[in-house]
């Protein structure tokens, strides 16, 4: 099932949680709504179930308007971030419950659920479980059974929020993987919520950022991620270093380090921003005439196959990270305090507003 939201309008008192929202889901795609706390995206994906309705706006289930449809109607698979799994009932008769509620004219015959909750429970692989009650499973496991409980009424579109945002960060790995390996197999359109930006570059195949009630970019994950759109999607996709500076026809002046900056060749004499990732920073040892930013370093943390470098400017600017093989940071033997010369690889460049946000 394709789903559309169309101009989607919420205001909560004098909040704007959607401003003017339009996006389309494509049929059988995994698209994650990413972006910090506030900025909509739970408002969005209950207003997509019906458990909200929009002040003004449309949305579309396979091209038909949904909007007045009740949440029952939408064929909608919910699953909460702290299960919502019924502790009194065992894991069995937890998946049961939405096929055992249906109106009698469309619930299955026992053996069907039985046959079904069974299928479910291999699918997830906890079919050993099935006597057991929620309190007795781990994080992992009752967040499993909640998908299989929505699962479990065959939905046309399975909507996730926060999925693993309770459990701790192996668990979360391994469940984000497992999640991404079963919609490959069933090809639910889905949707899931989440603020951490590691778990949607890996596990979607549409990513949406939001900020503020509006979308920033749509894309796939590496488009997102190697070609941000605005500063907001630079900087909330990793770590960034920034160089403030002034920017004319075409060029970046940040303290003296010259950036080239191509398609604002038409700006004069305005401010200007430039964005480079840690990962995209070539580090040398200072030699006079050497061209580059020069620096000193402060503290290397040289742990594993990368080493994370801070690194101080004389004017005082903030800090720069740069991340470099941990070969080449034993190769060129680094002591704290040397003065060093780094040089951007790859570099993005916006115009800013005087005194406002980049763009």
């Amino acid at each position: 099932m394709s789903i559309e939201v169309h101009h989607i309008q919420k205001r909560f008192g004098s909040f704007t949680a959607l401003n003017d929202v339009s996006l389309n889901f494509p049929a059988g795609e995994l698209t994650a709504l990413l972006g910090p706390s506030g900025c909509g995206k739970t408002t969005l994906l209950r207003i997509i179930a019906g458990l909200e309705s929009p002040d003004s706006g449309q949305v579309l289930l396979d091209g038909e308007d949904a909007s007045a449809r009740h949440v029952r109607e939408r064929q909608v698979g919910f699953v909460f971030q702290h299960y919502a799994l019924f502790k009194h009932m065992t894991v069995f008769e937890n998946i049961a419950f939405g096929l055992r509620v249906k109106p009698r004219s469309q619930r299955p015959s026992e053996a069907v659920i039985r046959e079904k909750v069974k299928r479910l429970l291999e699918l997830v692989q906890l079919d050993w479980l099935a006597d057991r009650y929620p309190p007795q499973l781990s994080g992992g496991q009752r967040q499993r059974i909640a998908l299989a409980r929505a699962l479990a009424v065959e939905p046309r579109v399975l909507l996730l929020d926060e999925p693993f945002g309770a459990l701790d960060a192996k668990v979360r790995k391994e469940l984000r993987r497992w999640l991404r390996r079963l919609h490959d197999e069933l090809h639910v359109t889905s949707i899931f919520v989440t603020h951490d930006q590691e778990e949607a570059l890996e596990v979607a195949d549409q990513v949406v950022l939001m900020n503020k009630g509006q979308v920033e970019q749509i894309g796939t994950p590496e488009a997102v991620y190697n070609h941000p759109a605005s500063p907001f999607v630079y900087g909330f996709l990793g770590n960034v270093n920034l160089f403030h500076g002034r920017l004319h026809e075409g060029v970046l002046d940040a303290g003296g380090a010259r950036f080239e900056a191509p398609g604002h060749d038409n700006i004069r004499d305005a401010a200007g921003v430039g964005f480079v990732r840690p990962h995209d920073l070539d580090v040398e040892r200072y030699s006079p005439g050497a061209e580059g930013i020069v620096v000193q370093l402060r503290r290397a943390h040289a742990i594993g196959p990368l080493a994370q470098l801070e690194l101080e400017r004389d004017d005082n600017a903030e800090l720069i990270e740069a991340v470099i093989p941990n070969e080449r940071f034993a190769q060129l033997g680094l002591k704290n305090g040397e003065t060093l010369v780094v040089r951007p690889r790859r570099l993005q460049v916006f115009a800013q507003q005087e005194g406002g946000p980049a763009r």
